[in-house]
This record gives structure tokens, C-alpha cells and sequence, in this order.
């Protein structure tokens, strides 16, 4: 035990992605490697607090994605500094934290900041990454600055007034779809057709943020990449989402195995093959991110890759692009998830050597 690496698996949360956080970990957890990884169990519910689960019930009705909860709890838990978490029998160091957390306080920034404070290293993307890759409001803006491509949008926020349904579609056109600026899963997401579901839509959305985003529908194959690294990036090959609902919804992301399919690789010319992986790899830098991210994007008709959004911390469910786009890339799924953590202890080294304080 003493040469094991010691991961703190951070999972659950209190963001309407909860349950697809569980439904991740299963995963997570049936691929570490158990030779060379110690974990610790950590599940946050969904009141935030946090408590360490035993390993064999820390799910019930684990395969049931609509009723996936937290099972037993051991003790509660809480995080001090030098990398060490307080247990209720004593202090408990780990080497890394891998947060397996969808959606708000998971995914935005804010547990990568509560971690970095507590001098822990952790899988995925920095506070500003995270931050910026959950405001999508924030990643068209800066893909916009990159010379990127992305659909027009509208922003609109709860304390002002809302445009209408035909002030929009002026704009926009007359289908359009409306989101949570901050958020995930498709959660909160409506696609909209006429004045009825633009309002309907809108009340939909926030309910979820404060922030809204309205966007142009784009007609185009529904593309996506997997990047993983630091400084040395490396890309996936594509593939293509195939639905039979409306969109590319929740329920067809997590639940209706057969509401959608990814094919992996999708079917692309090498020109094509170079755009997708090109646009990725550049949306990945412009915001800044590190460790790994899935990128969505629209192939247009006329070959235009237009950037849809980044997940910082993507799906890890049976059903979910992200390992899967690996494993056909030559990558297991054990090998990536050894792959991130190294990744994770490897910046958390070379940010440590930083200066701190100032020395005239």
C-alpha cells in the first residue's frame, strides 16, 4: 500500500447533474488500476456535504440511471491544507484529488479553487479553465476572439427585459435553441420553433441560471473530439452523434441506451478529418484548458467546423463519447484514467517550483 499512488475520487455533487456524476464514477472506478492506485471514496450529496462511502455500497440502484443515489456512508469528511483530507478517525494524506463532478461547483472553477487551496492536485482543468469552459456565454466569446467559429447568439439575463420570440428570430432565425448560460447535460435546454416554446423555453432556462443563452440553430453533423494534456495535447479521432429525439437531449445522453449513437470514427475525408482535429486542438488552447476536454462542434455542408461548447470534466458513463473516443484511438479506458492522473501530479510539480513570494 505504502508505494500506491493515493486518489481521492471526488463524485455526486449538489448540481442538477448529480446523478450523471454517479453514473461516471461507476465507470471510473471499474477502470483504475487497483496495482497501482489506493482509493479513497469521496461522494459529496446533494446538500454538499461530503462523506466517505464504502467501496462496496457506495451506490444504490446503480444500475438505474433514473434512481442512481449515494448508498452507505462511512464518515463525513473535510479537506485541510498540505494535501491531507480530516476524516472522523484522523487526518488522511492523498497524492491526488480526481474530480468526477458534473455541472455547478464541480465543473465551473469551484472545487478547483477549494483544492488548489488546500495544496491538493486534481484530474482535469485549472479554476480558469473550468470557469471559463461552464459559461458558454464566456467560451463563444472567446472562440469569437481565436478567430473560431460559432453560431450567433443572444444573451439575455433575468433582471432585464426579454427580447420576444420575433425579435429574436429577426436576428437568429426561426428556429433557434435556448440554454442555461452555465450548465451541462443539456440540462434546462429547449429547441424553439415558435413564440409558445420561445417563452416556455425561457422559463425553462432560468430556472436553471441567471444567464441565458439563445443561439442560431446550425444544420450540420454533430461532431466530437477528445484532447488530453497540458503543453502536449493530443486529439482523438471524431465522432458523430446520431439521435432520434428532437436534440441531443438528457434523457438520450443517460438514459434511452437507444435514443442515440455515437459512430466511432465518423465517416470523414482527410480534409475534414484535419478540420475537426484542428478546431478542437484550438478551442482547447483559447480556453485554456488542461487535463482533458470533450469538444462538440457543427460540420457544416460547406465544411465549416463551428464550435458548439467544451465539457472540462466529460461523461464517463457506458453510453458517454469521451472514453469511448479514446479506446478507438488506441487508449484503454485504464490507460486514460492513468493518463490524467499523471497529467494532474505532473502540474501540480511544475507549479510548485513557481515562485510565491517576492525576492528583490
Amino acid at each position: 500500500m505504502a508505494n500506491k499512488i493515493r486518489v481521492g475520487l471526488l463524485f455526486g455533487g449538489c448540481s442538477s447533474e448529480h446523478e450523471v456524476s454517479l453514473l461516471s464514477t461507476k465507470n471510473v472506478l471499474r477502470a483504475i488500476d487497483p496495482s497501482k492506485y489506493e482509493l479513497v471514496l469521496i461522494g459529496i450529496d446533494k446538500e454538499g456535504r461530503w462523506h466517505v462511502c464504502d467501496p462496496s455500497h457506495y451506490l444504490l440502484q446503480a444500475d438505474d440511471p433514473k434512481q442512481i443515489a449515494l448508498g452507505k456512508k462511512v464518515e463525513s469528511v473535510s479537506l485541510e491544507t498540505c494535501r491531507t483530507i480530516s476524516l472522523g478517525r484522523g487526518p488522511c494524506p492523498v497524492d491526488v484529488i480526481f474530480p468526477m463532478l458534473h455541472g455547478a461547483y464541480g465543473e465551473d472553477g469551484s472545487i478547483q479553487g477549494l483544492l488548489r487551496v488546500a495544496d491538493l492536485p486534481f484530474v482535469g482543468a485549472s479554476v480558469l479553465g473550468s470557469a471559463i469552459g461552464m459559461d458558454k456565454e464566456i467560451t463563444k466569446r472567446l472562440l469569437k476572439e481565436a478567430g473560431l467559429q460559432v453560431a450567433n447568439f443572444i444573451t439575455v439575463r433575468s433582471h432585464e427585459p426579454f427580447p420576444t420570440y420575433e425579435q429574436v428570430a429577426d436576428k437568429l432565425g426561426s428556429l433557434l435553441f435556448i440554454k442555461p448560460s452555465n450548465g451541462g447535460s443539456s440540462v434546462g435546454v429547449s429547441k424553439v420553433r415558435n413564440r409558445e416554446e420561445f417563452e416556455r423555453g425561457l422559463k425553462l432556462a432560468f430556472a436553471y441560471d441567471r444567464k441565458v443563452l439563445i443561439e442560431q440553430a446550425i444544420t450540420g453533423r454533430e461532431i466530437e473530439c477528445a484532447v488530453i494534456g497540458n503543453e502536449e495535447l493530443l486529439v482523438s479521432i471524431p465522432g458523430e452523434v446520431f439521435h432520434r429525439c428532437d436534440f441531443y437531449t438528457y434523457e438520450a445522453k443517460y438514459i434511452d441506451s437507444e435514443g442515440t449513437t455515437c459512430q466511432i470514427p465518423a465517416k470523414l475525408s482527410a480534409e475534414q478529418l484535419s478540420r475537426v482535429q484542428t478546431a478542437a486542438l484550438a478551442a482547447y488552447r483559447a480556453l485554456s484548458c488542461e487535463g482533458m476536454a470533450r469538444v462538440d462542434m457543427f460540420l457544416t455542408p460547406s465544411g465549416d467546423a463551428i464550435l458548439n461548447e467544451i465539457n472540462t470534466i466529460p461523461g464517463f458513463t457506458y453510453m458517454s463519447p469521451f472514453p469511448r473516443l479514446w479506446e478507438a484511438s488506441g487508449m484503454n479506458y485504464t490507460d486514460l484514467v492513468d493518463r490524467l492522473i499523471t497529467l494532474a501530479i505532473d502540474r501540480y510539480q511544475k507549479d510548485k517550483k513557481l515562485k510565491t513570494h517576492y525576492e528583490p
